[in-house]
């Protein structure tokens, strides 16, 4: 390494984030029974969370459209909200397996058909 490389490895790094519009949900997963770290890691209390053992995750654009579907979430199952992030478009569920893969099936369906999104499948693992 020369005096040039550390010079250019000191300057400030600019990231620029796009974000392109478009009505989608990009991720709609099912985590079933997950090791009590990934709680921990995702910011959630696994005292209590964890208990139920599944985690759904659901990404979407716009953003702003995961507050609209965490309450269609809530209201199709007894699935509880671990997460719900209005400017990334990310909304973690906390439930049984069954009643997250309901919750996230009830969000695909509602966006697809009432709102005109593009969905992905629902994936489980």
């Amino acid at each position: 390494m020369n005096a040039e490389d550390i010079v250019s490895t000191k300057e400030k790094l600019r990231i620029v984030q796009e974000l392109v519009p478009g009505k989608q949900i990009t991720l709609a997963h099912v985590i079933a029974n997950p090791d009590p770290i990934m709680y921990r890691k995702l910011g959630l209390n696994p005292s209590v969370d964890y208990s139920k053992n599944a985690i759904g995750i659901v990404c979407m654009t716009p953003a702003e459209s995961a507050i609209v579907m965490a309450d269609i979430a809530i209201k199709a199952s007894g699935t509880e909200i671990g997460f719900v992030d209005r400017f990334s478009g990310t909304l973690i569920l906390l439930g049984t397996v069954s009643e997250v893969s309901e919750s996230i099936t009830a969000v695909l369906d509602y966006s697809k058909k009432t709102l005109k999104f593009t969905t992905c499948e629902l994936t489980k693992t």
